[in-house]
């Protein structure tokens, strides 16, 4: 069975609303990556500040271990092929769900939630740092302009046809 899986994408894409379903659904527990990230970083973000390659990397290290710590679903952006090879190299084998969804969608998705450090600013400066994954990678995208539940069958499905493709 897949046993460790990021849900990957950019921020308001749904990671930890999806990310506690699913954990429910499967019986895997569910991490939250942001609360990972340093107080630094946070801040930073929350002045509409885009993080850096160099701001991430810490952060990613800290993802890596948590995965490699014990079987979980973990919500990070992991926008770019080199974080994705990085988290591979820290915990193996790693199924990566892109959250995909129209701007739009996303947009609207912050703007209605509250309490979350990330603006809606950062959300450009995410898009265009995206390399969604490739072929060679063990990933799937998912839409998210659809209810949790049908998220989580369609990731039920990825997983089974990764599982079948071992």
């Amino acid at each position: 069975m897949i046993d460790r899986m990021v849900l990957m994408g950019v921020s308001g894409c749904g990671k930890t609303t999806v990310g506690n379903a699913l954990a429910a659904a499967i019986g895997l527990p569910y991490l939250d990556g942001d609360i990972l990230h340093s107080d630094a970083a946070v801040a930073k973000m929350a002045k509409g500040i885009p993080l850096t390659d160099e701001d991430r990397w810490p952060w990613l290290r800290r993802v890596g271990a948590a995965l490699a710590e014990q079987p979980r679903i973990l919500g990070c952006s992991a926008l770019k092929r080199a974080y994705r090879d990085l988290l591979r190299q820290e915990a193996g084998e790693i199924l990566f769900i892109h959250l995909t969804g129209a701007p739009g969608v996303i947009a609207e998705r912050m703007r209605r939630r509250s309490g979350h450090f990330m603006p809606e600013v950062l959300l450009q400066s995410q898009l265009a740092d995206l390399q969604p994954p490739g072929p060679d990678e063990m990933a799937a995208p998912v839409d998210i302009d659809q209810p949790v539940e049908g998220i989580v069958r369609d990731i039920q499905l990825a997983m089974a046809r990764a599982e079948a493709s071992r």
